[in-house]
């Protein structure tokens, strides 16, 4: 071993991170993509009932927190993400008094709630769009949202080149009940998924009132989609957007994206969230380059940002220190703690993205069915246990995606005409999209539905399903599950501020750190195996091994925690 180094994070004004108003420092949070998690009436698709069902189940893993995807009136035109009316309970899913049980279960539980708020378009359903649709150009009804003539003598080119993140153009053009074409409107999602102007006074005042009522109801804390969406230069001419992806501009010069008009509307929410004592938190979903993200998190504003890049990492040692230390950093820089997820509705599950060549596309895997190239699932599940264990012993929040702590795969092969997600369409079959990360977890292994139900589900399950139930995984000292509670109750003995000091190895292929008090955390991204630290075992993501003299060794994609005390 070489030298050690340290990194803190801790702000000077809140050294520990423990007091109600902090909770969310240092909280493990469960993510619940309620439709998929558990369904009490019986009609296939999960409902608020099923998550308070479930809290027992939520309280026993060892998590602080739930955080709940949209749940609101939705067509469901990607996902609950179209948002019919901000401040009632989608009736599919329940009521808003499902909605007050939920709470007081989860309250009674010592469980934060967490709700997605999802401010930068609404349903096309919503009342606002249909008094648009009503309404003639240049009315009132119509500057709540993004409406523009179309180019070209007839109006038929759209008002700019923008592209929809689900593909296809950002603007879909009106036709009046007589057929005579006029308006497009901006979405840069789905055509169901009106972007809001939110330069609108009423926009900006009708999201402090959703605020407001959630947080009368007992919710906790918000995050926030595309919080970086919201402001938008719609100065005519319309300029051209940058490429999406990741390369984005770190000035705030894009006319769609990150531009920072939009940190004057956080700092609204943010006197919003202070009029409650203990403060409601919030956590910003900002596909931003790496130098933005600390603007959302500074506590003038939402407090807290995402941090996505372990979910588009390789399962790669120098790689995770790397991000490790620039997102403590970071928080550093806006007196936050920093976020880590390695999987979210979003994104293909970490298994299989850690059981597939490094050089695999994503989509091109899902397209085939999950066949090309094979997915190496002991491989997968091994590295991802390992990288779990490495996420949960870090400073700051960590996120788990319902379903990763059954050690959970993509589900890969849903035939075409059963799935949901948008980005299949618009994109004309080109990407599978992320129904596979989205298909209801199994509780046990009774038929039809795994116990998700008494029906089948939404989306359709696969038989290899059994084999990771909750019921099959229970007490099995070997699974995952039994891994991630065992994971999650020593992270709140032992976790505690937000130090972190780094020991070197002589290989880059391993990862050590120390928190505090001599709890140390040793991974091994490589195959071979490295001696062990001296320390006494408190967890390892797989079995430990000896080498032929008999000293212990800390086998390949392997993490362990320590005591050196």
């Amino acid at each position: 071993m070489t030298d050690t180094t340290a990194t803190s994070t801790t702000p000077a004004a809140d050294p520990a991170g423990t007091s109600d108003r902090d909770w969310w420092r240092q909280a493990a949070v469960y993510q619940v993509y309620p439709r998929s998690f558990a369904d009490i009436d019986g009609d296939g698709l999960g409902d608020i009932a099923g998550v308070t069902s479930r809290v027992p189940y939520l309280s026993a893993l060892g998590v602080d927190a739930i955080w709940l995807s949209p749940f609101y009136p939705s067509e469901l035109a990607d996902g609950g993400y179209d948002v019919a009316d901000y401040r009632d309970v989608d009736p599919k899913l329940g009521t808003l008094a499902d909605f007050d049980a939920l709470v007081a279960a989860a309250h009674g539980a010592g469980l934060k709630i967490i709700v997605d708020i999802v401010p930068n378009h609404t349903s096309d359903q919503h009342v606002w769009f249909q008094e648009a649709l009503a309404a003639e150009p240049g009315s009132p009804a119509r500057s709540r949202y993004i409406f523009r003539d179309g180019l070209g003598d007839d109006g038929d080119v759209p008002p700019s080149t923008w592209e929809s993140n689900f593909g296809g153009s950002a603007w879909t053009r009106l036709t009046r009940p007589d057929g005579t074409p006029e308006q497009w409107y901006l979405h840069l999602f789905a055509p169901e998924q009106p972007d809001l102007d939110w330069s609108h006074p009423e926009v900006r005042e009708d999201f402090h009132t959703t605020l407001r009522f959630w947080s009368d109801r007992g919710v906790d804390g918000f995050r926030v989609d595309v919080a970086h969406g919201l402001a938008k230069d719609l100065a005519e001419p319309l300029r051209d957007a940058n490429p999406r992806e990741f390369g984005l501009p770190i000035d705030g010069s894009d006319p769609l994206y990150d531009r920072d008009e939009v940190h004057t509307i956080f700092e609204g929410w943010r006197r919003v969230f202070d009029e409650y004592d203990p403060p409601r938190t919030a956590v910003a979903e900002a596909w931003v380059a790496r130098e933005r993200v600390s603007l959302y998190a500074r506590p003038t504003e939402l407090g807290q940002a995402f941090n996505f890049e372990l979910t588009r990492a390789e399962f790669d040692g120098p790689a995770f220190r790397t991000i490790v230390e620039s997102n403590l950093e970071l928080a550093a820089q806006s007196g936050a703690s920093s976020t880590w997820v390695l999987s979210n509705h979003d994104v293909v599950r970490h298994p299989t993205r850690y059981g597939l060549p490094a050089t695999t596309d994503g989509d091109a895997f899902l397209l085939s069915g999950g066949t090309e190239p094979a997915l190496d699932e002991a491989t997968g599940l091994r590295r991802a246990r390992a990288a779990s264990l490495f996420m949960l012993a870090l400073p700051g929040s960590a996120y788990v995606y319902q379903g990763e702590e059954l050690g959970l795969f993509e589900v890969a092969d849903i035939p075409a005409d059963q799935l949901q997600d948008p980005v299949w369409i618009r994109t004309e079959h080109a990407r599978k999209g992320r129904d596979g990360c989205r298909v209801p977890i199994p509780w046990d292994t009774s038929s039809p539905a795994f116990g998700f139900g008494e029906h089948v589900a939404h989306l359709p399950q696969p038989a290899w399903f059994a084999d990771s139930a909750v019921s099959v995984e229970d007490g099995d000292p070997a699974s995952t599950l039994t891994l991630y509670r065992e994971a999650l109750s020593l992270r709140h003995r032992l976790q505690r501020g937000e130090e972190l000091a780094w020991t070197d190895s002589e290989s880059a292929d391993v990862v050590h750190f120390a928190r505090h008090d001599g709890w140390h955390v040793v991974t091994n991204f490589g195959t071979a195996p490295v001696a062990l630290p001296a320390g006494d075992v408190l967890l390892a993501s797989g079995p430990l091994e000896s080498d032929a003299s008999g000293a212990p060794v800390l086998p390949g994609e392997t993490t362990v925690w320590l005591s050196t005390d």
